[in-house]
């Protein structure tokens, strides 16, 4: 068995313990909404926090730099040599943007209404869940120490 066999079998189970129990999937598929206009609210709180965004770029740049290359010599053998060569390098960039605290806060009192409209929602949800699929208590409680 090669050794890329060998981490393939290995990452499996750890891959499938991180799906998570069907409650928890049950949970995460019908929250998502919730959660993500959570941290759209949170990112424009900061922005306003801050007085700026942050966005980014993707920087591409050409850098002087050493590349090895195979020579043969006379005789057919193989022998490595190190060149100086241009390479192109891409990098991401973060920069700031200015935003319009206006916007923004109008931005910001749209998501907390639909916050607040969708975490009922949500709450019906994780106890719908919850009741489909109830899990093991005694698996996800650790257990208490017995009175002297």
């Amino acid at each position: 068995m090669t050794r890329n066999t060998a981490f393939t079998l290995a990452a499996i189970p750890l891959l499938l313990a991180a799906c998570g129990t069907p409650q928890e999937r049950c949970i995460r598929q019908h929250t998502r909404e919730y959660r993500n206009v959570s941290t759209l609210l949170a990112e424009v709180e900061a922005n306003l926090a801050r007085g700026y965004a942050w966005d980014e770029r993707i920087v591409s740049d050409t850098v002087w730099s050493s590349c090895r290359d195979v020579v043969r010599d006379s005789e057919g053998n193989a022998r490595i040599v190190t060149t100086p060569c241009w390479r192109d390098v891409t990098t991401t960039e973060r920069f700031r943007v200015p935003i319009d605290p206006a916007a923004e806060e109008r931005k910001r009192s749209n998501l907390a209404a639909r916050k607040a409209q969708l975490s009922d929602q949500a709450a019906a949800y994780v106890s719908a869940c919850k009741a489909a699929f109830p899990e093991d208590e005694a698996a996800t409680t650790p257990p208490s120490t017995p009175a002297p």
